[in-house]
C-alpha cells in the first residue's frame, strides 16, 4: 500500500480525531470555518483553501443552496399532490452538497446515492430530469456521460463499489496517458453515501479495495444523524471519519452545514486523490431536517426539539449572515435569488406535468437483446390482462 502524504498540520488533526475513538463521549475534532453565527474562523490546514474562494464564488454558493432548497420544496409538493410516486428531500444538507460539488472538476466523476440533488445542480444536470425516475417514467433520467454525474443508486451503498472500480479504471488510464506524455488533467471520483449506508458491507469492501490500490476516490459520507429511524449512535460508537484509520487512509470530519469548510476539505481531498496519494474519507456532519423520504414520518422517532436545535445551524442562514455582514451581497441580490428559485420551481412543475407515460411494452422489449420465450409469454399475459379492462369499459358504456 502506498504511503499517504498529508499537508502540514493534517497529522495533528487526524490524530486528535482518532484519539476521540477511545472515548465516544468526548468532543470530536471537526473542521469548521463559518460558524452558525455567520462569523468566519480559521483552521491551521484548511484556511488556505478557503482563501481561494472569492466573493463571487460565495454568492454562487448561496444562490445554489437557495435554488436547490426551493427545488426540494417544489418536488415535495409535487409528490404530495400525486405527481411523483416518491421524493427524497435534502433540506438541511445543502452546504454538504453544494460545497463538495463545487470542489470537483469537470473531469472528476460523481457517484451519488438518491439524495444528491444539490450535486446534480452543480454538475449542470437538468433538475427536471431528476423527477423522471420518481414519477416512474424512466429508470434514470439523464445521460451520465454528459456531466460525469452517474444515475441515482437506490440499492444502498452499491455506488461505493462502482466508484472504486471506476477510480481504478481512471488510475490505469492515467498510467497509460503518462507514458504518452498526455496533457489531459488528472481525474478523481467522489462516492456519496449516508451514515446508514456506512454499515453496509459494500462500503467496507470498497474501502478495502480503494486502500489496497491507492485508488483516486473520495468517500463523502453525509452523516445526517438518521438512517431512516435509526440514530447514528446506534450504528457506531466512534466518529465515522475514524473508520478510515483502519484502512490506512485519511479521515476528516467537517461541519456539513458550513459550505466554506466543506468546499475546502473536499478540494484538498480531491487534490490528494488526483496526485496518486490514495483515497480519503470525509464525514460531513449535518442533519436531515425533514423526512427520510415522503413515505416517512420523523415525528414517530425523534423529538421536535432536536430538529429545532439543528435549524439554528441552518447552512443558508449562516452564509447569508456572513454575506450581509461583510457587505458582499445586498437586498437586490437576495431578491433575485428568490425570484430565480421561484422560476426554477415553475419550470420543474410544468416539465413534470408534461412528461408522457411510456408504453410499458417497451420494458418487455429491453430485457434481452433478442427475443426470449419467457418474456414473450409474460407479454402475452399482460396483453390479455389489459384487454380485460377494455372489455369492462365497453360493458359499462
Amino acid at each position: 500500500m502506498g504511503s499517504t502524504q498529508l499537508p502540514p498540520g493534517m497529522e495533528d488533526t487526524l490524530a486528535a480525531t482518532s484519539a476521540a475513538a477511545a472515548a465516544p463521549g468526548e468532543p470530536v475534532e471537526m473542521v469548521q470555518l463559518l460558524g452558525p453565527d455567520g462569523k468566519l474562523g480559521s483552521d491551521p490546514v484548511f484556511s488556505d483553501y478557503a482563501k481561494r474562494i472569492d466573493p463571487e464564488k460565495l454568492r454562487v454558493f448561496y444562490t445554489d443552496m437557495a435554488r436547490i432548497r426551493r427545488f426540494d420544496q417544489e418536488a415535495t409538493a409535487l409528490q404530495r399532490q400525486g405527481e411523483l410516486a416518491l421524493w427524497v428531500p435534502l433540506t438541511g444538507q445543502e452546504a454538504a452538497q453544494i460545497g463538495s460539488g463545487h470542489a470537483s472538476q469537470p473531469q472528476d466523476y460523481i457517484f451519488p446515492t438518491y439524495r444528491e440533488h444539490g450535486v446534480a445542480l452543480v454538475r449542470n444536470v437538468d433538475l427536471a430530469e431528476l423527477l423522471k425516475q420518481f414519477r416512474g417514467v424512466s429508470n434514470g433520467g439523464w445521460d451520465p456521460r454528459e456531466n460525469n454525474f452517474h444515475l441515482y443508486t437506490l440499492v444502498l451503498a452499491a455506488q461505493t463499489l462502482h466508484a472504486v472500480g471506476y477510480a481504478m479504471g481512471i488510475q490505469r488510464d492515467q498510467k497509460l496517458a503518462a507514458a504518452t506524455d498526455s496533457t489531459d488533467p488528472k481525474a478523481a471520483v467522489i462516492a456519496y453515501f449516508g451514515d446508514g449506508a456506512s454499515s453496509e458491507g459494500d462500503v467496507h469492501e470498497s474501502m478495502v479495495f480503494a486502500a489496497s490500490y491507492d485508488a483516486p476516490v473520495v468517500f463523502f459520507c453525509q452523516n445526517n444523524h438518521w438512517a431512516i429511524s435509526v440514530p447514528t449512535e446506534v450504528q457506531t460508537k466512534v466518529p465515522l471519519a475514524n473508520r478510515a484509520k483502519g484502512y490506512g487512509f485519511p479521515g476528516i470530519r467537517v461541519d456539513g452545514n458550513d459550505v466554506i469548510a466543506v468546499h475546502a476539505v473536499t478540494e484538498w481531498a480531491l487534490e490528494h486523490a488526483r496526485e496518486g496519494r490514495g483515497p480519503v474519507l470525509i464525514e460531513a456532519y449535518t442533519y436531515r431536517v425533514g423526512a427520510h423520504t415522503t413515505a416517512d414520518d420523523p415525528t414517530k422517532y425523534r423529538e421536535s426539539a432536536e430538529e429545532a436545535a439543528w435549524r439554528e445551524k441552518d447552512p443558508l442562514d449562516r452564509l447569508e449572515k456572513y454575506l450581509r455582514a461583510e457587505g458582499l451581497a445586498d437586498e437586490a441580490f437576495f431578491d433575485q435569488v428568490k425570484a430565480d428559485g421561484d422560476e426554477l420551481a415553475k419550470y420543474v412543475r410544468s416539465t413534470t406535468h408534461g412528461l408522457e407515460v411510456p408504453d410499458i411494452r417497451d420494458a418487455f422489449a429491453s430485457v434481452y437483446a433478442e427475443q426470449h420465450p419467457l418474456i414473450a409469454e409474460e407479454l402475452a399475459w399482460f396483453e390479455e390482462y389489459s384487454a380485460g379492462f377494455e372489455s369492462d369499459e365497453e360493458t359499462a358504456h
